[in-house]
């Protein structure tokens, strides 16, 4: 039951299973939980919820790996879902910059375009696919810390793009 319950978080609720592009899939439930974290609009909840899911991420996909018998396998999305609401720091250190503050995850869908998350997600997936250093060279880690570093360094990049296009706009 244990190992059913484990993989069922490191699937994504099963959205690991879908095909084609199971990573994809594991994105956009990645997008439900930046939502969620966003909910009671505080900055403390998010980041908090950041990091305890990013540390869950790396026991879980361990253990996934464990069962399954094999290193990253292509049905582990949870490390995807981890890093999307870190993919978008970049989008919410703009907001806040403006002024405004932390919004509630209503706010943000009111005043952020949709194609913001759209560009978001789309980054990411780039990054995560193409792996530029150093993304690639962290997957030789051992059990879920390979699986996970390399989406947390993914979403860096995106972040790092994200601030060089606020700098530029703003």
């Amino acid at each position: 039951m244990r190992d059913r319950l484990t993989l069922l978080l490191a699937e994504g609720l099963g959205s690991g299973r879908l095909r084609p592009a199971p990573g994809t899939w594991g994105s956009v439930v990645g997008v439900l939980w930046f939502l969620v974290l966003l909910l009671p609009g505080s900055v403390f909840f998010f980041g908090a919820g950041v990091v305890v899911s990013c540390v869950a991420a790396v026991w879980v996909c361990g253990e996934a790996e464990r069962i399954l018998g094999r290193h990253d396998p292509g049905s582990v999305v949870l490390d995807e879902i981890v890093a999307i609401p870190l993919c978008c720091v970049s989008l919410l250190y703009g907001h806040g910059r403006g002024g405004v503050g932390f919004p509630d995850a209503a706010g943000f869908l009111r005043e952020f375009p949709w194609w913001t998350l759209v560009v978001v997600f789309a980054a990411f997936r780039l990054f995560d696919i193409w792996k530029p250093w150093p993304v690639r060279q962290v997957q030789g880690l051992p059990g879920g810390w390979g699986v996970v570093a390399d989406d947390l360094l993914a979403a860096l990049w995106v972040n790092i793009v994200g601030m060089l296009l606020l700098a530029v706009v703003k």
